[in-house]
C-alpha cells in the first residue's frame, strides 16, 4: 500500500531503476583545458606498457584541487599531484611528508599549552615547475581555505586556527583560536595538501573553482598533469621532485567504471593495475579473485556503513519552500522507541556476512577507530523483530484497519528509504525493507544517482544533506586519526538547513545539549585517557539516542594487480599517498 504522502512529482521523476549503471552522467568534460592525446582507455595486459600504471575509479574528478573536492575521487586523484606536511599511517602515526619532522614538545614544535604548533619544512621542495615551497605557501593555503568567497570543502579542517604565520622560509607557525587537543588536523593528511601561492594567489575568491589550475595543477607530488580529458587523466613524472624518480612513466586515472567491471579488470583479466574502494558483493569479487590477476585488499579505518533516520518531515514544506526543517517534526521517527524498534529489525550480520565478508564487520558504532579512541564491541546490537514490534505496539503504532500496515490517527508507517545507485546498498536496501515489512512498515525503495545522492549543490534535492526521505543509507567516517572533526558532526551548530544551504554536515538533524557540551570538553583535553573517555561517551550517547543506526565497520576494498608493489595503505590518507614509491615486481 501506497498512501498519500508518497505522490509527490519529485519523487517519481527521481527514482532510478536497478539497470542503472554508477557511471551514468558522472564523467563531465572540464571547461577550457587543453589536452593532449592520451593511449586508449583499455588494453589487454600484453598490450600495456609496463611502464604505465593504470587506476580505475567509479567516478571521474572534477577538480584536482582536495580543497575544493566534491568527491572521494577528486582527493585521490589531486593527492598525486599535492601533498600536506604530513600524513598518518595505517597505525595513525604521523610521518613527515613536506615537513621535516613532526612537532612534539620535546622539539619544541608543540606548546604545552595547547594554543599553537611550529612545522619546520624540508630544505630541498621544490614546485613541478621549479619554484621553491616555502613557509609562505603553507600561509596562503590557509588564506584559501578560509577566505568565505572560496567556499572551501575543507574549511572545517582549519576552523579551530587563528592564524598561520611565517617564521622564516623554512618555518610556519600554526596558532589556535584556543587550546586545541586535535592540533595535527590542519595541513595533514588528505584535507591538509599545501597549495603554491605563485600559482593559486591570482584565483583566491569567488572563481576559485572555475580557474584551470585546479585541473592542471602545480604540486610537489611525483607525478604531474599532463592532459586532463573526458574519461580520464594522464599522469607524468615531476621533473622537480625531490629523491628518486617515480618508477612508472606514465599514470592513467580512469574514471565513469561501474564497480564489477574495474574489479574483473583488475582481479580477473589483468588489464588495469589498481581499482579503488570496489563496492561488489563479497561472493563476485572472490570469484573474480580466483583468476588469480589481483586480490582485494581491505583497508580498515573509521568507515561505518549507516541507516539515519529523519527526525523531521520531508515532505512538509515551509513557506521558504524547506523541506526535512527542524520546524517540522517527522510523524513517527520523532519518538525514540520507534527508532529504538527499527534498529531491533536491521541484521547486521546477515548483511555484513552477505554482502561484505572479510571486507566488512557488523557494529553498533559510530566510532570504530583507532585505538584508543575508539573502543570497538562496548555498544551491543541485536537483532530481534519480536522487541521491534513490542516497542511499535507500545508507542501507539498498530494496524488499525488490518491492510498490514501500521497506522496512528489515521498516518500509516510508510517511508522512503534512499541511496545511492550501488548493487551492495541496493541489497542492503531490499534485506532492510524486507524486515521492516514483517513490522507492519511500508517501505517504497529510492535509489539516486551518485553525483547527486553525494552532491554538495544547494539546487540537488536527493542529497544526503538535504534528506528529503525518512530513511536514508551511505558511508562516512573520521578521515583523520583524530576523530574531532567527525564527532563534531552531530553537534547542533552542524545541523544541515536551508539557512546555510545544506553545507553543514549534520544531516541527522540530531541535537543534544549534552552531547555538544563533551564535544566541546573533549576538543579542549590534552590528556589522550580522558579525550578517549569522552569520546567514547559521546558515541555511547548516540547510541542511546538512536541518532544513526551502525550497521557494518567497513573497509575501502580495493583491487590490486598481484605484480604491483610498494603499497603502504592507510585509512588516513587517500590510496595514492605513497604512489610515488609504487612499482611493479620484476619477474
Amino acid at each position: 500500500m501506497v498512501g498519500q504522502r508518497r505522490y509527490l512529482p519529485w519523487l517519481v521523476n527521481t527514482v532510478l531503476g536497478i539497470g542503472v549503471a554508477i557511471a551514468s552522467g558522472c564523467s563531465q568534460t572540464p571547461p577550457n583545458v587543453a589536452t593532449t592525446p592520451t593511449a586508449e582507455p583499455t588494453a589487454t595486459t600484453a598490450q600495456r606498457s609496463p611502464t604505465t600504471l593504470r587506476l580505475l575509479y567509479s567516478r571521474l574528478p572534477t577538480t584536482l584541487n582536495p580543497h575544493l573536492a566534491a568527491g572521494v575521487q577528486d582527493f585521490e586523484a589531486g593527492r598525486i599531484v599535492l601533498e600536506p606536511l604530513a600524513t598518518a599511517n595505517e597505525r595513525g602515526e604521523l610521518v613527515p611528508i613536506l615537513a621535516a619532522e613532526i612537532p612534539t614538545v620535546d622539539n619544541e614544535g608543540l606548546a604545552a599549552d595547547g594554543k599553537s604548533v611550529t612545522w619546520t619544512l624540508k630544505s630541498d621542495v621544490k614546485w613541478s615547475d621549479g619554484e621553491a615551497l616555502t613557509a609562505e605557501d603553507v600561509v596562503f593555503t590557509f588564506d584559501f581555505v578560509s577566505n568565505s568567497e572560496v567556499g572551501a570543502a575543507t574549511a572545517q579542517y582549519y576552523e579551530a586556527v587563528e592564524s598561520v604565520e611565517a617564521i622564516d622560509d623554512q618555518t610556519v607557525k600554526i596558532n589556535f583560536k584556543e587550546v586545541t587537543a586535535a592540533w595535527q588536523i590542519p595541513f595533514t593528511g588528505q584535507t591538509g595538501v599545501v597549495l603554491p601561492k605563485h600559482i593559486f594567489e591570482p584565483v583566491n575568491g569567488p572563481e576559485a573553482r572555475l580557474a584551470e589550475v585546479n585541473l592542471q595543477p602545480i604540486g610537489t607530488g611525483a607525478y604531474q598533469v599532463a592532459s586532463f580529458q573526458p574519461g580520464g587523466i594522464l599522469f607524468e613524472p615531476n621533473p622537480n621532485y625531490r629523491g628518486n624518480q617515480p618508477a612508472f612513466e606514465a599514470v592513467e586515472f580512469v574514471g565513469g567504471l561501474a564497480p564489477y567491471a574495474a574489479a574483473r579488470e583488475v582481479l580477473s583479466t589483468g588489464e588495469a593495475d589498481f581499482a579503488h574502494n570496489l563496492q561488489v558483493e563479497i561472493d563476485l569479487l572472490e570469484d573474480l579473485q580466483q583468476d588469480g590477476e589481483g586480490v582485494v585488499v581491505p583497508v580498515f579505518g573509521g568507515l561505518v556503513e549507516r541507516v539515519m533516520l529523519n527526525p523531521t518531515d520531508p515532505f512538509r514544506e515551509t513557506e521558504s519552500g524547506e523541506r526535512s526543517s527542524l520546524t517540522t517534526t517527522h510523524p513517527f521517527f520523532d519518538d525514540k522507541r520507534v527508532r529504538q524498534a527499527i534498529a531491533y529489525a536491521i541484521d547486521r550480520d546477515t548483511i555484513a556476512e552477505e554482502l561484505y565478508g572479510f571486507t566488512g564487520q557488523p557494529t553498533a558504532q559510530i566510532l570504530v577507530a583507532p585505538l584508543p579512541y575508539a573502543n570497538p564491541g562496548t555498544i551491543p546490537y541485536e537483532f530481534d523483530l519480536d522487541k521491534a514490534k513490542a516497542l511499535l505496539d507500545e508507542a501507539g503504532w498498530v494496524d488499525t484497519d488490518e491492510d498490514g500496515i501500521r497506522d496512528r490517527d489515521g498516518v500509516p508507517m510508510e517511508i522512503v528509504f534512499q541511496t545511492s545507485v550501488n548493487p551492495v546498498r541496493q541489497k542492503t536496501q531490499t534485506l532492510v525493507e524486507q524486515n521492516l515489512q514483517e513490522l507492519g512498515i511500508d517501505v517504497d525503495i529510492k535509489r539516486v544517482r551518485v553525483d547527486d545522492f553525494f552532491s554538495g549543490d544547494p539546487q540537488q534535492t536527493n542529497s544526503i544533506n538535504h534528506f528529503y526521505a525518512d530513511m536514508q543509507a551511505y558511508t562516512t567516517g573520521n578521515d583523520h586519526p583524530d576523530p574531532t572533526i567527525y564527532l563534531g558532526w552531530w553537534t547542533c551548530e552542524q545541523i544541515a538547513t536551508q539557512a546555510n544551504q545544506w553545507q553543514k554536515p549534520n544531516n541527522a538533524r540530531y541535537c543534544s545539549a549534552e552531547y555538544d557540551e563533551l564535544w566541546e570538553a573533549a576538543s579542549q583535553e590534552l590528556n589522550s585517557e580522558k579525550r578517549a573517555a569522552l569520546f567514547q561517551e559521546m558515541d555511547a550517547l548516540l547510541a542511546e539516542d538512536v541518532a544513526a543506526i551502525p550497521i557494518v565497520h567497513r573497509a575501502i576494498a580495493n583491487g590490486v594487480s598481484q605484480d604491483l608493489v610498494g603499497l603502504e595503505p592507510t585509512p588516513w590518507d587517500t590510496s595514492t599517498w605513497d604512489i610515488a614509491r609504487w612499482q611493479r615486481q620484476k619477474d
